[in-house]
């Protein structure tokens, strides 16, 4: 009973870590590999994980951000988050779809689904489109580090 446990909760670290800003499927990744799970068991939980706040991050964003604008406090930060987040899209302004997918799916940090939700967004690019290109950009970010994960376990 104690070894499924661990294992149920090693699975839900893993979807967790996947589904916060910054770690993501790339930090989620080698965590789950370090905790001894499969490269493929690792990278197929991180990519759910890391695929759930995408949807509401595409819905609530404009709205949230345009309620947080209105409060002072909260104003620099929206500034802050909107303007770092547009400087480092030209890519995707200027390919739209393909240019969020390519975005998602290089593998380092401040590029991944938070990153190109807010910017698909900040561009007005259709859900549909957003959802499908950061999920392709993802599964490729994800065949990357797992990829990297089991070369490195494997030395």
């Amino acid at each position: 009973m104690n070894k499924i446990l661990e294992i149920l909760s090693n699975e839900v670290m893993v979807l967790l870590v996947s589904a916060m800003p910054i770690m993501e499927l790339r930090g989620a990744i080698p965590i789950g590999v370090s905790l001894g799970m499969s490269p493929i068991h690792a990278t197929m939980l991180a990519l759910l994980g890391s695929m759930i706040p995408v949807p509401f991050l595409l819905v609530l964003l404009k709205p949230v951000f345009k309620q947080l604008r209105q409060k002072p406090f909260w104003r620099k930060l929206v500034d802050w988050i909107t303007k770092r987040t547009l400087r480092k899209t030209t890519t995707i302004y200027k390919y739209k779809s393909m240019g969020l997918l390519l975005f998602v799916a290089i593998p380092i940090p401040t590029t991944g689904v938070w990153s190109g939700s807010i910017a698909a967004s900040l561009l007005n690019i259709p859900l549909k489109s957003a959802f499908f290109s950061i999920f392709i950009g993802n599964c490729i970010a994800a065949l990357i580090i797992m990829t990297l994960s089991h070369v490195v376990v494997n030395l």
